[in-house]
């Protein structure tokens, strides 16, 4: 193996494992991250280990799947990256319109595009409002969303998870991103399907944002290590730790993408076209 291809394997090795130890997080992110490994070595087997990095992220799925059958690789993921932009340009846009002065907002996890629609509001829109999150156990995401937010001098005010409910009631609108949709559901963090049926018992408005993109006809559930709970060598102890949950379409009242603020069933049938990415 010559030098350059050793380097290569070094490196596609190491954002392989930085995805899989959530080290690279947000699935936009994660869909760049395995562009660049993919294109350090455009083989199928390369896009292999990849996709089977981080199951549930159909946006890197549908990306490299895209590029393998791609004669042009390297331009079309060029391309693809450049509409990514635009796309949550759009949704930053769309999103930040439903944000009013004085609002009480409910975020779920650490969402970029949210937090970049909470950033734009406060910068662009001038609006005064405050930002609800949960810990989001176990690997405090929302403690992310949290420090960045405050960076931006926006309020935050963050809790145990098992206190949402007394500060979701409070709020005026729940906001959270997406790893993958379906014709059924939006497959977020843990804990998303909860807080929007709590949500919708307030009758709080409910918006995944996303780009379509990520919309795919199946999705596997990744469940993580259990070290990430608790260390533990007693058989008897069984650790079960899945990184998401399904959300019924019936639960939002929206999606926010690249195509606007749409009801979910509208949106699905843009987004079984978009997700194709047959028209970059």
């Amino acid at each position: 193996m010559s030098t350059s291809k050793r380097k290569n394997e070094t490196k596609i090795n190491e954002i392989i494992n930085d995805i899989k130890t959530v080290k690279i997080q947000g699935a936009e992110n994660i869909a760049r991250a395995g562009i660049k490994a993919f294109l350090l070595s455009p083989t199928k087997v390369n896009a292999k280990k990849i996709l089977s990095s981080r199951p549930t992220e159909p946006l890197m799925q549908n990306t490299v799947n895209f590029l393998l059958r791609s004669k042009d690789k390297k331009n079309d993921a060029k391309k693809f990256l450049q509409k990514l932009r635009e796309a949550h340009e759009k949704i930053v846009l769309s999103g930040s319109t439903l944000i009013k002065n004085d609002m009480k907002i409910f975020s779920h996890c650490h969402s970029s595009t949210v937090i970049d629609i909470l950033k734009y509001a406060k910068r662009k829109l001038k609006k005064n409002f405050t930002v609800y999150t949960s810990e989001v156990q176990p690997l405090l995401q929302g403690h992310m969303t949290a420090k960045e937010l405050s960076k931006a001098k926006i309020p935050v005010v963050i809790m145990p998870d098992l206190a949402a409910e007394q500060a979701l009631k409070m709020c005026d609108i729940l906001l959270f991103g997406a790893d993958a949709f379906t014709k059924k559901f939006v497959v977020n963090k843990i804990g998303t399907s909860t807080l929007c049926k709590i949500a919708k018992s307030y009758k709080i408005p409910r918006y995944s944002c996303a780009v379509s993109y990520k919309f795919t006809k199946k999705v596997k559930i990744e469940n993580r290590p259990s070290t990430e709970i608790i260390h533990v060598e007693n058989n008897k102890i069984k650790v079960i730790n899945p990184a998401f949950d399904k959300t019924s379409m019936k639960d939002l009242t929206g999606i926010i993408s690249e195509h606007g603020i749409l009801r979910p069933k509208s949106f699905v049938k843009l987004a079984k076209i978009s997700s194709r990415l047959i028209d970059i």
